[in-house]
């Protein structure tokens, strides 16, 4: 198993894991790559407007995964999250985290 295998490896365990929890899957695509395939159940918050959301996704209660196309806005997206004390984690592309579920 190589390197880049071990954090693979960890990183699904760490999504199951927040699943488990109940995890609450947020795409932060804009509406229109949203509208043109998503994970079912996911909520779509695109990262332009995430932080204007902040209250509203404490009150959601749960560990949240970001999701987005390629993984770089969903990694703003838990940036910005876990800077208010929200526990997330970076689910990278929607549709490699969908295989994944």
């Amino acid at each position: 198993m190589g390197l880049l295998d071990f954090f693979l490896k960890n990183k699904e365990e760490d999504i199951k894991g927040f699943l488990n929890k109940g995890a609450i899957i947020i795409d932060v695509r804009t509406k229109a790559e949203y509208s043109q395939g998503a994970i079912a159940g996911s909520k779509n918050i695109p990262l332009q407007i995430i932080d204007s959301k902040i209250d509203d996704i404490k009150k959601l209660n749960k560990p949240i995964i970001t999701c987005c196309a390629s993984g770089m806005r969903s990694g703003n997206a838990a940036s910005i999250l876990k800077s208010h004390n929200i526990e997330v984690i970076n689910g990278g592309g929607w549709a490699n985290l969908k295989t994944k579920l």
